[in-house]
């Protein structure tokens, strides 16, 4: 019987709670998306990788700095605990862990030299939510400065691609954590900023309410259609299954793989002969520079 039929027709939808980091899967590849969220258990991933620990590495070290007394709060005791909570999982071998680990405790310590130790943020690692008529989305910003009037979003990246306003721009999840910061801490929050720790280089946007709204409507439509492929996969498709001999043609009109170059990074490929195909697996270690 349903809802309509029991005098419910005025029930309200159920939210689809997300971060934006869900939604992006499900953008990027609705496969890895299933694979990721959905199969219980998990089909066992690949190996780690370098990239990931040395970002995990500058992120734990800059949140550390900033829970220093202010006084403490030097440029050197920036690479020290850079240096103590060093991750050397995915590396070739010890010595370019070593290597890197020096460049990164350069990387932070310049930049460490750069900020004022007094200017407290309002937070580090802040979590953040908020929902809408059809999401509840949260995430974790890396840091939520304190601008006087407003509040910005600050994300810390590690890579070697140099980014632009345009990067900032268009981030989904920079957009969300704005709008989700302004109405947890009741301030006005348009500013995002992806600090390029590699370069020194601020990619900043400051975005208008229009653009916002703009943001929080397409993560409601990526929402619409996850949530939708995630009550077919519990409702009709979900089969019974080893992780390590995944059939993937009850799943593929729902989840279909995306394919192309990043297959080679994906922690799913060896589980999809899709990406197998598309691109060759690459090395744990090669999106380090040496």
């Amino acid at each position: 019987m349903s809802a309509e039929q029991l005098g419910f027709e005025g029930m309200p939808q159920r939210l689809y709670a997300c971060t934006p980091s869900r939604l992006n899967t499900w953008l990027d590849c609705p496969r890895r998306y299933r694979m990721t969220y959905l199969d219980r258990p998990a089909p066992p991933k690949g190996p780690p990788w370098a990239h990931n620990s040395f970002g995990a590495s500058v992120h734990n070290a800059l949140a550390a700095w900033w829970r220093l007394p202010a006084p403490e709060r030097t440029a050197e005791a920036a690479g020290a605990l850079l240096a103590r909570g060093w991750l050397t999982e995915g590396y070739r071998d010890g010595e370019q862990a070593a290597r890197q680990r020096d460049r990164a405790r350069a990387m932070i310590e310049r930049y460490a030299g750069r900020l004022d130790p007094e200017d407290e943020p309002a937070g580090v690692e802040r979590t953040v939510a908020t929902r809408t008529d059809r999401i509840a989305v949260s995430g974790r910003i890396d840091r939520l400065d304190d601008r006087g009037a407003e509040l910005v979003v600050v994300d810390y990246k590690t890579g070697r691609h140099v980014l632009t306003a345009d990067d900032a721009r268009g981030s989904l999840a920079m957009a969300i954590y704005a709008v989700a910061a302004a109405r947890v801490l009741r301030r006005p929050c348009h500013r995002v900023e992806l600090h390029h720790l590699p370069s020194g280089e601020v990619a900043a946007w400051d975005h208008t309410p229009e653009s916002l709204e703009r943001h929080i409507r397409r993560a409601e439509g990526i929402a619409a259609e996850a949530q939708d492929a995630d009550e077919a996969y519990r409702s009709r498709l979900k089969p019974a299954y080893r992780p390590d001999q995944i059939d993937h043609r009850p799943f593929d009109a729902v989840f279909p793989p995306r394919t192309g170059s990043l297959c080679g990074w994906c922690d799913y490929r060896r589980h999809c002969p899709e990406g197998q195909e598309a691109a060759p697996r690459k090395d744990p270690w090669s999106a380090m520079p040496d």
